[in-house]
């Protein structure tokens, strides 16, 4: 059975032991479910093959499924994906924040060709959730890569979990730790833009709508 925290209306500081577990946890190879900016994630060590197949296996997902990662900062992004003109702007625009970009992955990379299916793209976030950044500033700071290996937390074809109360109903007993941050502010998922091309693609449309992605683009 896995561990529960809640951190729900608790600031950062009084949290900041439960988010060194968590930390731990992630340098162990152990599977962590948090809050994200829109609904709930599921994630662990990106580098680690045994968290891919095992978040495969929690999911009942099947293998031609990618995972995406949340990163600290640009200087974190740089160093495994590509940035052309169109995606350095939407970043300097919309991180941190609610916009997760489809980017080239640089090559060679030290993020497993399993995460992205082997394709030659990587869908890419740095957050502005306060308790997930805080968990990649403190990998950061202890030397480690400052990203995580994330996806929803739900079992596969169905709906994202909104709030840390679904993710204990349905996971406590097959992953390791669950950080309760209460319900989700905006329960979508992010936007997610695919900028590898000369336009951009649309992936998903969330909080962040395609309007403002153009507007932002003609800046």
């Amino acid at each position: 059975m896995g561990f529960l925290i809640r951190v729900a209306g608790k600031n950062i500081e009084d949290t900041k032991m439960f988010l060194d577990i968590a930390v731990d946890y992630i340098i162990e190879g152990k599977i962590v479910a948090f809050p994200m900016d829109s609904v709930y994630g599921l994630g662990g060590d990106p580098l680690n093959l045994d968290v891919i197949e095992r978040l495969n296996q929690i999911k009942f997902q099947e293998e031609n499924k990618g995972f995406f990662l949340l990163l600290t900062d640009m200087e974190e992004a740089v160093k495994i994906a590509e940035f052309n003109p169109m995606a350095l702007k939407l970043a300097k625009k919309f991180w941190p924040g609610q916009l997760n970009l489809v980017l080239k992955r640089k090559s060679p990379s030290i993020i497993p060709p399993e995460v992205s299916l082997h394709a030659d793209t990587i869908g890419i976030q740095v957050p502005q959730n306060q308790l997930i950044l805080t968990i990649l500033n403190l990998l950061k700071e202890r030397g480690y890569f400052a990203g995580i290996l994330a996806t929803s937390a739900n079992y596969s074809d169905e709906p994202p979990s909104i709030s840390g109360k679904e993710v204990v109903r349905k996971f406590l007993t097959q992953i390791d730790l669950i950080l309760d941050g209460g319900v989700s502010e905006f329960k979508i998922p992010t936007t997610m833009v695919d900028c590898t091309g000369d336009t951009p693609v649309f992936l998903r449309i969330g909080v962040l709508k395609e309007e403002q992605i153009l507007e932002a683009l003609k800046e």
